[in-house]
């Protein structure tokens, strides 16, 4: 079984109006707790695209219109990643995505690979996120140790992340840094560790 672990950084939460402007993604064989693969690009638009951008979410992630210029067009990712998958045998039943949160992650990726390539190519379906297995360790233990379920919990990775005392995730965002905190959290969340590729 494959996981492509996968961050994006936006120029908005809207994914009707707003766009990717950096993706990243490792493959990690989860038999052999392997990194096959890494994958990072920033994502060149139009000038008119920036007039639509939150500024909230440009302040988040520290990107502006000069920082991608020399980014890569939608079209020439969309090559790549097919191209990607396709040489390392990405497909359902063999091969899941996981992010930190795939209801945000997932519109926007289809902005670059949309659902019918996605489908034909036979990709992945399901998009598993973090803060659903934290929560599920976190329900045992509560069980195990006959605690009540608490009232509020966050479920943000910066969270999990501090409560296994690991660093938070590193500002400005920027994709790949998501990536290696989402890797760094999952390792830990099931006391695994990847092996670089080769």
């Amino acid at each position: 079984m494959q996981a492509v672990f996968l961050d994006l950084e936006t120029t908005g939460l809207d994914c009707t109006k707003h766009v990717v402007i950096d993706i990243a993604f490792k493959v990690v064989d989860l038999s052999r707790n392997q990194t096959r693969a890494t994958y990072q690009k920033l994502v060149n638009h139009p000038s008119e695209i920036w007039q639509k951008t939150d500024p909230m979410s440009l302040e988040i992630n520290g990107y502006t219109r000069e920082l991608v210029l020399g980014g890569d067009a939608p079209l020439h990712i969309r090559e790549e990643v097919i191209a990607l998958f396709t040489q390392l045998g990405i497909e359902r039943g063999k091969s899941v995505f996981i992010c930190q949160n795939p209801s945000f992650d997932r519109p926007f990726f289809n902005q670059l690979v949309d659902t019918y390539t996605q489908e034909r190519l036979n990709w992945p379906y399901h998009w598993l996120d973090l803060a659903s297995m934290y929560w599920t360790k976190r329900v045992e233990l509560w069980q195990m140790i006959n605690e009540d379920v608490p009232d509020a919990i966050s479920l943000s990775k910066d969270s999990i992340a501090s409560y296994f005392h690991l660093p938070p995730e590193a500002s400005p965002h920027r994709a790949i840094n998501g990536v290696n905190h989402l890797l760094l959290c999952y390792q830990t969340l099931f006391g695994v560790r990847f092996l670089d590729q080769k």
